[in-house]
């Protein structure tokens, strides 16, 4: 595809919808599916995400169960490497790692196949959204048990106020919307 085909963060941002009161009032839930439902933009956003690597620079693409599924497998496709999924924990078949985190009420667990890459493979873990940070931060932290160089932590939305960014220390974070 065309790279004079590719938008500006600004159209990208334009076509997230905010919905109001979602999941629970006083919540403004960054709705992302207009972006998904327009292949143009969805190419773009892609082609964000990756932006700085080409095909070589990167051993496999990590994303965060569910909706760095998407993202991940994509911008895996985009630079012709493999694609690794964090998933709920008891959702993959294999051996697994586990690592707990913290939720704004409780807490819950991410896991990942324990030969899912190579010791020193070189990673870029991908998400929708940085909100308060702790799932991403457990990804991390099973990525660097694996033995993976984290060569970047990138997301669609970064919601700043909830200082997400500062459980990520020690790894380069991008966000290309930030609200």
């Amino acid at each position: 595809m065309s790279t004079d085909l590719m938008v500006g963060i600004a159209e990208l941002k334009a076509a997230v919808r905010n919905v109001p009161n979602f999941p629970k009032p006083g919540i403004q839930f960054k709705d992302i599916t207009p972006v998904l439902g327009d292949a143009r933009l969805f190419a773009s956003l892609v082609r964000h995400l990756t932006s700085g690597f080409k095909r070589g620079d990167v051993d496999a693409v990590v994303g965060i169960d569910a909706r760095g599924f998407i993202f991940g497998a994509a911008a895996a496709m985009e630079l012709n490497t493999a694609f690794v999924p964090i998933r709920k924990k008891g959702k993959l078949p294999y051996e697994t790692y586990e690592q707990s985190y913290d939720l704004e009420y409780g807490s819950s667990t991410i896991a990942v196949h324990t030969d899912a890459v190579k010791p020193g493979s070189r990673i870029i873990l991908i998400d929708d959204l940085l909100a308060t940070g702790g799932t991403a931060a457990a990804a991390v932290v099973l990525l660097k048990r694996l033995g993976a160089e984290v060569l970047d932590v990138v997301f669609f939305i970064e919601l700043a106020f909830l200082n997400g960014r500062e459980k990520l220390p020690g790894v380069p974070v991008r966000s290309l919307i930030t609200y």
